[in-house]
């Protein structure tokens, strides 16, 4: 299973110009009873994914909880080979782990912080960005122009939310979907893309901090 987490950590490596001196792998969990004393006992959502962070006397720990089930599938149908309808959403739900998990190690390793909100925004881009170019990839080169709508026109929110839960992922979802509607715009039409243009301005978001990359992604 590393082999596809990897994968996914090597494609937004790529994609943002970014080194991470850590492998993913070594930090998977999949035995949730693991992380009991270090998981908030009022939430009681049967999560998939969940990146856990902790203070520890030498600076972070940092683990990845992944649902056996949801790696098991990725195993049988690896979507960086062949990504379609059936290994979508398993799909998005492991890069949105990974893609937590590379924004988080890339600033600590800077000495910058991340807020939660920031980690969640950058994370639908990460799914955005990297979706179009594994397309692309697969499809020998054509980018296509509708993964928007089939990102972000189809989303549904988990009525266990706190309020508070339920706000920042709002928000992160219409910073994202605005921010990537407007690469769709620019960079992606009609199957053609401006693929340098478009990396710069990747590139450039992911490295805004946290109040400079929401202010950009809403203008």
């Amino acid at each position: 299973m590393s082999t596809v987490l990897r994968g996914m950590q090597s494609l937004l490596g790529r994609l943002y110009d970014v080194e991470v001196h850590y492998d993913v792998s070594d930090f998977l969990v999949t035995d949730r009873s693991a992380l009991r004393d270090i998981t908030p006992g009022n939430d009681t959502r049967a999560l998939e994914e969940e990146l856990l962070l902790a203070e520890t006397a030498d600076g972070a720990g940092v683990a990845l909880y992944l649902d056996p089930s949801l790696l098991k599938r990725l195993e049988n149908a690896n979507p960086l080979g062949a990504l379609t309808e059936t290994n979508l959403a398993d799909y998005c739900t492991a890069l949105e782990g990974v893609s937590h998990f590379v924004y988080t190690a890339w600033r600590l390793h800077r000495d910058a912080p991340v807020s939660l909100l920031e980690l969640e925004t950058q994370a639908e881009v990460d799914k955005y960005a990297a979706t179009v170019f594994l397309i692309a990839h697969q499809q020998g080169g054509t980018y296509p122009a509708q993964v928007h709508a089939r990102l972000f026109d189809r989303v549904s929110f988990d009525a266990r939310l706190e309020p508070e839960q339920y706000h920042r992922y709002r928000t992160a979802h219409r910073c994202a979907a605005n921010y990537c509607r407007r690469l769709e715009r620019r960079f992606v039409q009609r199957g053609e893309a401006r693929i340098e243009a478009l990396l710069r301005e990747l590139r450039k978001f992911y490295r805004l901090g946290s109040t400079a990359k929401l202010r950009h992604a809403l203008a």
